[in-house]
C-alpha cells in the first residue's frame, strides 16, 4: 500500500510559482529597457565635422514682386514695344556700351533700354531743402524723379552743364527726349553709395526727409506714380559693398555700422518703403551679388564689373519677362 500511495503522489501536478514568474518577467523588461537605453545613449553617426570651415552661407533673396494694379492702365494705350528706363548711379554709368547694365538688360529682354544714371550720385539728397550753392543734388533721385514728374529738366541741365563728365548731359538730353506715355516700366538701380556717403537710413519723424535715403526713395516713388500711374516701378537693391577706413582696412559692410545702420538695415528699409508704395523690389543684397560671392563680380569695394552688371541684368529681366507672359 505504500509503494502504491507513492506512486499516486509522484503522479500529482505541482503547483505553479507565480512569484517566480513575476519576478522573471520584471527581470526581462528590466533587460529589455537597459538594452535599449544603451543604444539611445550611442546615438547615430553625425555628419557633422568640427574641422570644416563653410566658405558661405544660406540665405534666401527678399524679393518682393508686386504687380501693377490693372486699374492703373485705365486710359492707357500700349504701343505693344516694351520701353524701359533705368534711374541709378554706377551700375548703369560705369558702363555705358555693349557690357553696360543696360545693354545687358536690352538683350534679355528685347526691350528698348534708356539711361538714365547719373554717376556718384545716391538715393537721398544731400541736404533736406535745396540749396542752390550745391547744385549737384539734381543729380540724386528725388530730385530727378522730380523733373520726370513735373517734365521741367532746366535745374538738372544747368547742374550737368558744370560737370567735366559728359555722362551727366548724356543722361540728361537721354531723360528730355523720352516719351513717357510709353515708358513700360522705371528701374530705380542704385548701389550702396548711401551707405557710404552716411546718408541716415530715415528719419522716424518724417518719412519724407528728402536728405534720407527711405525719404528720398518715397519722394520719387510717389512723384512718378502721380503723373504716371500705368508704369512699373522696380526697386533694384544695393549690392554688398565694403567700406574703407582711414586706415585702408576693409570693414564688411554686412556688420559695420558706420552711424546709420549697416547694410541689411538699409535693405530692411528699402523694403518696407517699396512694399508700402506698392512697387516691387529686386534683393541684390542677399540674393544676388553678396558676401560669398563678391569677388567673381565686384572690381573693388562697391563697383561692379561686367560679369555683376550681367548677373543684375538678368535678375531685372527675369522679372520683367514673367510679369510680361503672366500679362498675356
Amino acid at each position: 500500500m505504500k509503494k502504491e500511495d507513492n506512486r499516486r503522489q509522484n503522479n500529482k501536478t505541482k503547483p505553479l510559482n507565480w512569484h517566480l514568474i513575476l519576478l522573471a518577467a520584471i527581470l526581462a523588461i528590466a533587460a529589455v529597457a537597459a538594452v535599449k537605453l544603451a543604444i539611445w545613449n550611442m546615438g547615430t553617426k553625425s555628419e557633422y565635422d568640427p574641422n570644416n570651415l563653410a566658405e558661405g552661407f544660406d540665405v534666401e533673396a527678399l524679393d518682393t514682386i508686386i504687380p501693377l494694379s490693372e486699374s492703373k492702365l485705365e486710359g492707357h494705350t500700349d504701343d505693344g514695344v516694351t520701353t524701359i528706363l533705368c534711374l541709378g548711379n554706377n551700375p548703369l554709368t560705369d558702363e555705358t556700351g555693349s557690357s553696360g547694365f543696360t545693354a545687358h538688360l536690352a538683350a534679355k529682354t528685347g526691350a528698348t533700354v534708356y539711361n538714365g544714371g547719373f554717376p556718384e550720385s545716391t538715393v537721398g539728397a544731400r541736404y533736406s531743402v535745396y540749396n542752390e550753392s550745391y547744385p549737384r543734388d539734381n543729380f540724386n533721385l528725388p530730385y530727378v524723379a522730380e523733373s520726370i514728374a513735373s517734365g521741367d529738366f532746366s535745374l538738372l541741365e544747368t547742374a550737368a552743364s558744370q560737370e567735366q563728365d559728359a555722362k551727366y548731359l548724356e543722361a540728361v538730353e537721354t531723360l528730355k527726349g523720352i516719351d513717357y506715355s510709353k515708358v513700360d516700366v522705371i528701374a530705380i538701380v542704385y548701389d550702396a553709395a548711401d551707405y557710404l556717403a552716411l546718408i541716415p537710413s530715415d528719419n522716424p519723424n518724417d518719412p519724407y526727409e528728402l536728405s534720407t535715403y527711405t525719404g528720398g526713395l518715397r519722394n520719387a516713388i510717389e512723384d512718378i506714380q502721380q503723373a504716371y500711374p500705368y508704369i512699373r516701378i522696380i526697386v533694384m537693391s544695393h549690392t554688398f559693398a565694403q567700406n574703407i577706413d582711414e586706415n585702408g582696412s576693409y570693414q564688411n559692410g554686412g556688420s559695420t555700422d558706420l552711424g546709420n545702420g549697416a547694410l541689411p538695415h538699409y535693405l530692411l528699409k528699402e523694403i518696407d518703403v517699396s512694399i508700402s508704395c506698392g512697387v516691387s523690389i529686386i534683393d541684390n543684397f542677399y540674393g544676388t551679388v553678396n558676401e560669398d560671392n563678391y569677388q567673381e563680380y565686384m572690381t573693388d569695394n562697391i563697383h561692379l564689373n561686367d560679369a555683376g552688371r550681367e548677373l543684375m541684368a538678368e535678375r531685372l529681366a527675369e522679372v520683367i519677362n514673367t510679369g510680361r507672359t503672366s500679362a498675356k
